[in-house]
């Protein structure tokens, strides 16, 4: 019990420092970082509860005022930025992810690792990303997915990095995968 707690801790603490690197805002206010990364990896490696729960302690630490997001956002006001949708949605994604390798991760995990980010950290994301867009923004839903549609090739990438990330932890530290446990 100990280790899952630090392991979803030490997730949250993962997403938190990914917001760290160098990021630039896109004119509509929605910045490029690589705190989804973050998101993909939690649920492939700590699997959907586990990713899930990491990712509710970093929104609930981020709601309580700690800077936390990419460019050293925090609090309340976040909720009330064209972001709110992605940001609310990282639970849902890393619980969807997680999902995915939990069911389908007994074979090649790289395949298996990226499909996984695929579906949860670009599909399920954006989808909730781009509803709390278009209700921020009061545009339509296919406006909003317009506006976004420059980040899928890095999200892509990035569900590459997780796939990778879980194939390299299962040949060095198979204990360490609570997605196959």
């Amino acid at each position: 019990m100990e280790r899952q707690v630090a392991f979803i801790a030490l997730f949250a603490a993962l997403v938190a420092a990914l917001g760290l690197m160098p990021q630039f805002m896109l004119p509509f206010g929605v910045p490029v970082s690589a705190q989804s990364l973050g998101v993909m990896m939690a649920g492939v490696v700590l699997g959907a509860r586990r990713g899930a729960l990491s990712m509710i302690l970093f929104v609930v630490l981020v709601l309580a005022g700690l800077p936390l997001l990419a460019g050293g956002r925090g609090g309340l006001g976040v909720l009330a930025g064209p972001t709110v949708g992605f940001f609310l949605g990282w639970p849902f994604a890393a619980y969807a992810t997680g999902l995915i390798v939990e069911k389908w991760g007994k074979g090649n995990l790289l395949i298996a690792g990226t499909f996984a980010s695929i579906v949860g950290g670009i599909f399920v994301l954006y989808l909730l990303g781009v509803l709390g867009m278009a209700v921020r923004l009061d545009k339509s839903f296919m406006e909003a997915a317009s506006m976004v549609l420059v980040f899928i090739p890095g999200d892509v990438i990035k569900a590459f990095v997780a796939g990778f990330v879980l194939q390299g932890i299962a040949k060095a530290r198979p204990s360490a995968l609570l997605s196959r446990g």
